[in-house]
């Protein structure tokens, strides 16, 4: 944390970093209170394993998933506001953004937390984030895509529309696969351990294979929630400190002289890459244009934006130059580095777009995959220190004040308490959704993926639902985009004409 306080921030922006930064822990600890219950609710209610015992296991593996993730998700966070915006938006301002965006998110996760609400934290923090990036370009009369990276947004929205109607349908099933496919009649249901509900049947014991099976399925959802849930809160830290203190974070001050060659290797490939592949993508572009070639998909014409390889090319030798004798990134001074971050951003999203063209060979993609994962890492990184941070908070935070929103989710959703085979097929459900949306980079809200798997598996089941649970539930689910947007906006309008 030394840069800090060694690159020019004043006393006042220092002390309030600091702060910002304590409250950026105290989301992610209300975090962790807030969506414990997804990991613990299941298990405790089917009486897999004890709550104590429970709580433990969710907050070791919370720990680990937040240590052993890879960033693809918080950089998603990062995102959603422009690179330039944040970096020319000065430190003061900067702050403002930051501070609307945590006090709204952590005023509703508490509220909602308080009635037992099970409402997602993605939803909130994301709804954050574009309402000060609304206001500002309201205030500052800039054009909304300026601010907001709209490609990104829509990706995120789209995840997180579509996760919970996955977990509700794929849990539900999983449960119709189970009850017909084995010819499970009413008959048996008493005697099948996957059905026995709470407290019937004489209080029966789970068998060894159900109870592993809840386990180790609760034991998954804890781990993505932290891969998942962990890596927001390293992405909102990273947006803080990039934009307050860019001459300390912009570019990843830690790479090594072995990798500021490899970066330097991997810009000249690239650019002879582009050179040699010029009038192919060219070609494509016009194809696109004039929407003649039948060979073209789609879904590409609608979403692939002109690359312009002069552009490309111009940033590329732009950042050589910066680069040039250099071998440690301490000894560029603070506008270079914002520029690498700008230019590299621009590169990397380049290589994106060039990679989905139809035109270029999968040898050609998987090459400009490899060169991509060589220069992301100047800009996409972490600190040891904030992963730990946030993993600690995460895990802290799992500790503590679970049981409201627990017991919603074990006993509210539907008329009767879960059963064995609900539990197991919402949690199994729920731990592959949150694992494959961790891998791709895509921020889901593991909330909703459980409460609608839960719910899916009842249907199926032929269970009756809580309708003012679910109500709830869903009013939580629309409302809380809408709900935070309007309330960062406003706060962040608020505070800019006070200061």
């Amino acid at each position: 944390m030394i840069y800090l306080f060694t690159n020019g921030l004043e006393v006042y922006t220092s002390i309030m970093l600091i702060l910002a930064l304590l409250f950026s822990l105290v989301y992610e600890i209300i975090n962790g209170f807030h969506d414990t219950a997804n990991s613990v609710a299941t298990v405790i209610y089917t009486k897999a394993m004890h709550p104590r015992s429970a709580v433990i296991i969710s907050v070791v593996f919370n720990f680990f998933g937040v240590l052993l993730s890879d960033l693809s998700v918080a950089y998603s966070i990062t995102h959603i506001l422009s690179t330039e915006f944040v970096l020319n938006l000065g430190s003061n301002y900067n702050l403002i953004m930051i501070f609307s965006i945590l006090l709204v998110a952590i005023f509703w996760n508490l509220i909602t937390w308080y009635f037992g609400i099970p409402t997602s934290s993605s939803h909130t923090l994301i709804g954050s984030i574009v309402g000060v990036g609304i206001t500002n370009a309201f205030v500052s009369n800039r054009s909304f895509i300026e601010v907001i990276n709209t490609k990104k947004l829509t990706e995120i929205l789209v995840s997180l529309i579509l996760s919970p109607v996955i977990g509700l349908v794929f849990a539900g099933f999983i449960v119709y696969l189970i009850k017909n496919f084995y010819k499970i009649d009413r008959k048996k249901e008493k005697k099948n351990c996957f059905l026995v509900e709470k407290n019937n049947i004489n209080k029966k014991k789970l068998s060894f294979w159900t109870k592993t099976t809840l386990i180790i399925s609760a034991c998954g959802i804890s781990f993505f929630h932290g891969a998942n849930d962990g890596q927001k809160g390293i992405g909102l830290i990273m947006l803080m400190l990039i934009g307050i203190a860019p001459s300390s974070f912009s570019i990843n001050l830690y790479t090594k002289e072995y990798d500021i060659n490899k970066t330097k290797h991997s810009l000249t490939d690239l650019y002879r890459f582009y050179q040699n592949n010029q009038e192919k993508i060219k070609c494509f572009e016009e194809k696109i244009k004039n929407n003649s070639s039948k060979c073209v998909p789609i879904r590409v014409q609608q979403k692939e934006k002109k690359v312009s390889i002069s552009d490309v090319n111009f940033s590329i030798n732009r950042v050589l130059s910066i680069l040039n004798n250099v071998n440690d990134y301490n000894v560029l001074n603070k506008k270079e580095k914002i520029n690498m971050r700008i230019l590299l951003n621009f590169v990397l999203n380049s290589i994106e777009s060039v990679q989905k063209m139809p035109c270029i060979s999968k040898k050609e993609k998987k090459h400009l995959h490899n060169l991509r994962k060589n220069i992301i890492v100047n800009v996409e990184y972490a600190p040891i220190w904030i992963i730990f941070s946030v993993a600690i908070s995460l895990a802290f935070g799992t500790m503590i004040s679970w049981k409201r929103v627990a017991k919603t989710i074990g006993e509210k959703i539907g008329k009767s308490r879960m059963t064995n085979l609900q539990g197991i097929t919402s949690q199994i459900t729920t731990s592959i959704s949150i694992g494959i949306a961790s891998y791709t980079g895509m921020p889901v809200s593991t909330t909703h993926v459980l409460s609608s798997a839960i719910a899916g598996s009842m249907l199926i089941d032929g269970k009756r639902l809580q309708i003012k649970t679910v109500r709830n539930i869903l009013t939580a689910w629309i409302l809380t985009l809408p709900v935070t947007i309007i309330f960062s906006g406003f706060l962040y309008f608020l505070i800019l004409k006070i200061v």
